[in-house]
């Protein structure tokens, strides 16, 4: 499947140039159309009944499952955030002080404090896997040195499928086989990839895979996802909500308290994870996705990127190698002798949104960019070089 650009669902304005989803996404019409289909039933909650605290739920659950390749909507979680389903994890973790948690240089601070709390807690050790030194290389090299440092200490390998500041692409595939032949756990935190690119929980075979509901999967913030495997079949939510208790959709019989959870990783949803407004929305969401398909996403990212990065690199700024970064979220490294302050103050001028991490640029884009959107990038770029 080959995507067409699909601007004409979003309400970005003309003049704007977004750059930045991997931050934020924006709305698509019939996402937002379902926002107030959940607003009309808040201001009548008369219509609403007992299944539509369980059924939203479920359809929401299966449809995540099918993006991530997972037969089982069960095996699926509703988290208001990737920090929600980190804790949910570590809080099912026990070590011992000669464990090691592998994690890679300068993660996302979700995926970080809870590890640094779970090592604390049993005088554990983070080993950091850091980025090489050599910019031309970065990809390629930081994957042996993944996989390298997975040893029989090892006893949690935690990171992201791809680096969520400059798009360095990780070989998940090679990083289980190592990480099984030692025993270790391998948690995945997807919010920076799931929904742009393939992901099969089938063949990476993930103890749990965490994910922010608000950048690639285009939910309203406030809402995520969490894959758990039979890893985790028997452990302990953070919270003991009702609706994750066998035959909670029974509402005359709710005081008859169940020692049961439902099967699965349902005792790991969030409380009020059935929230009318935001599951509609998110339903929505995940229906355009599926539709559009992560495979089609990326190729079209890269169609639309391909000649911008030449270019880019023409002018001076260093980009990861093709085949070790993504094509929907990659990183540029500014000249020394171009400051991210006066980057920032003319891509502001020029309503161009992007993000900033120290000396680098993170780009993020989607079907509703063009290769027009990167030849207004690429023009200022030109004129900060020429008045420098």
């Amino acid at each position: 499947m080959h995507l067409k650009q699909q601007k004409h669902l979003f309400d970005l304005p003309e003049d704007v140039t977004y750059l930045n989803i991997a931050s934020q996404s924006p709305a698509f019409n019939t996402m937002h159309q379902a926002g107030l289909d959940g607003l009309l039933q808040k201001r009548r909650p008369y219509l609403i009944t007992g299944s539509d605290y369980f059924e939203p739920v479920k359809q929401l659950k299966s449809l995540f499952a099918q993006l991530i390749d997972e037969d089982n909507y069960n095996r699926i979680a509703l988290i208001p955030s990737a920090s929600y389903g980190i804790a949910t994890v570590t809080n099912n973790i026990v070590l011992k002080p000669t464990d090691e948690i592998l994690i890679i240089d300068e993660q996302f601070p979700s995926n970080y404090y809870s590890w640094k709390r779970l090592a604390d807690q049993y005088q554990a050790t983070i080993r950091v896997v850091k980025a090489p030194l050599d910019e031309e290389n970065i990809g390629q090299q930081w994957n042996l040195d993944i996989i390298k440092a997975i040893n029989t200490n090892t006893a949690v390998v935690a990171m992201g499928h791809i680096h969520w500041s400059n798009g360095t692409l990780f070989d998940l595939k090679k990083i289980r086989e190592k990480s099984k032949q030692h025993e270790a756990l391998l948690i995945i935190d997807g919010s920076q990839s799931i929904g742009a690119l393939p992901f099969s929980v089938k063949e990476l075979q993930p103890d749990a895979l965490i994910c922010a509901g608000y950048k690639w999967l285009f939910g309203p913030y406030g809402c995520g996802y969490a894959y758990f495997s039979e890893t985790f079949d028997n452990g302990i939510p953070l919270e003991e909500n009702w609706t994750n208790r066998l035959d909670s959709d029974n509402f005359s019989g709710l005081t008859n308290y169940q020692e049961q959870y439902k099967p699965l990783a349902n005792r790991y949803s969030a409380g009020e994870s059935a929230s009318f407004l935001n599951v509609k929305m998110q339903i929505a969401a995940l229906q355009q996705v599926l539709e559009w398909t992560p495979e089609a996403i990326q190729h079209y990212c890269k169609t639309i990127t391909q000649k911008a990065v030449q270019e880019l690199r023409a002018l001076g700024f260093q980009i990861e190698d093709d085949d070790f970064r993504t094509h929907h979220l990659f990183g540029i490294k500014l000249p020394e002798n171009i400051t991210p302050e006066r980057v920032k103050q003319t891509l502001a001028n020029h309503n161009i949104y992007v993000s900033f991490r120290g000396n680098y640029i993170r780009l993020s884009s989607h079907v509703f960019n063009t290769t027009e959107d990167f030849k207004t990038l690429i023009a200022c770029f030109s004129a900060l070089i020429k008045t420098t």
